[in-house]
């Protein structure tokens, strides 16, 4: 049965099965639903943990046979067992078949690894395994899903953070929420029953090299030619990688495009819909009072040579033409460079 990771641990209190199936390329949620097994079965009197590695060296029986012994010191026990690749094998496959096939109401076995596809989905295994237990896919979390799952998770340490806090959490973290909960537990040590703003997230958060290049893409919305390249100067010497600002520009750049459409159109401009709030609006304001379709033509050509450039080969002076694409944002009459230069 397949049951989502944020579901997870209400399909545990309804009971424990004998086979926990955990794929996925998202270690954070992994590691929770891991976790949220071992709480429950120690309820449950599992008392002892049994971990393997199927790797090259791994011996099959070695799971046969820990699923029939029993420790002198503990009547029930719970197995680990990771899987690298995803795959069992020939010989893998067999033994998960057996063992579907003869439980044991005093064992629990959870299996882990990567993400798998439909082709490992429909094996004879994972059915025969699932069929009496439960299957869950980890998926990175973005967009909505990533600020639910972050307001969530402040709920349960008693970290209220306002809107405007949770997208910039959510932004600072995208694809690492292991990162999110990293800084999601320091944040309740310091603002535990009290309301976090931005303002309080941005001074907990400032020496964060994520973070960092959030501010240096507000500071290029407001067009401060000599704090953009204080800042450029300040992530180089931290030895930031390049090609996290240029992701940092390319949003920027879809979002001014978008908003510009907007405003060509005569439409009006709903701030939310973009994750904009209010203490932001400015920037973006004045960012699109300075920039109109050549400018941002312009910017979208360029943006374009130098990701497809830093991807692919070594680029010598890369702070140079993180530079150069800075001030294309400004509106400054920066000409035509050659990006590989």
């Amino acid at each position: 049965m397949q049951v989502y990771p944020n579901r997870f641990n209400d399909e545990l209190a309804k009971g424990l099965k004998p086979f926990y199936l955990l794929f996925g390329d998202e270690p954070q949620q992994k590691i929770e639903m891991i976790d949220a097994v071992r709480a429950q079965s120690k309820l449950a009197g599992f008392e002892e943990r049994t971990t393997f590695v199927a790797d090259a060296d791994f011996e099959w029986s070695q799971l046969i046979e820990a699923t029939q012994t029993l420790s002198l010191f503990a009547s029930k026990q719970l197995i680990e067992l990771e899987l690298p690749t995803g795959k069992p094998g020939s010989e893998g496959s067999k033994t998960f078949t057996m063992l579907a096939e003869h439980t044991n109401d005093d064992v629990i076995v959870v299996i882990h690894g990567p993400r798998v596809g439909k082709d490992v989905q429909k094996t004879k295994w994972f059915k025969a395994l699932d069929a009496i237990g439960v299957h869950s896919l980890c998926y990175p979390l973005e967009g909505k899903t990533l600020s639910q799952w972050i307001n969530h998770r402040c709920t349960l340490v008693n970290l209220n953070l306002d809107n405007a806090s949770i997208k910039r959490l959510a932004d600072f973290c995208e694809g690492n929420l292991l990162a999110a909960r990293q800084e999601i537990d320091k944040l309740s040590l310091l603002y535990a029953n009290t309301p976090v703003t931005l303002d309080l997230l941005d001074k907990a958060l400032v020496d964060q090299s994520r973070f960092n290049v959030f501010q240096l893409v507000d500071v290029i919305l407001q067009g401060d030619k000599q704090r953009c390249v204080k800042m450029l100067l300040r992530l180089e010497s931290e030895g930031i990688e390049p090609n996290i600002i240029i992701w940092a520009l390319i949003r920027e750049w879809q979002t001014l495009s978008a908003l510009d459409q907007l405003r060509n159109t005569h439409q009006p401009i709903v701030w939310q819909k973009f994750g904009i709030w209010k203490n932001r609006q400015p920037f973006y304001q004045s960012a699109l009072n300075r920039l109109h379709k050549g400018h941002l033509e312009s910017i979208r050509e360029q943006l374009q040579q130098a990701d497809l450039l830093f991807k692919q080969t070594s680029v010598n002076k890369p702070y140079i033409k993180l530079c150069h694409l800075c001030m294309l944002f400004l509106a400054m009459p920066v000409q035509q460079y050659q990006v590989a230069e």
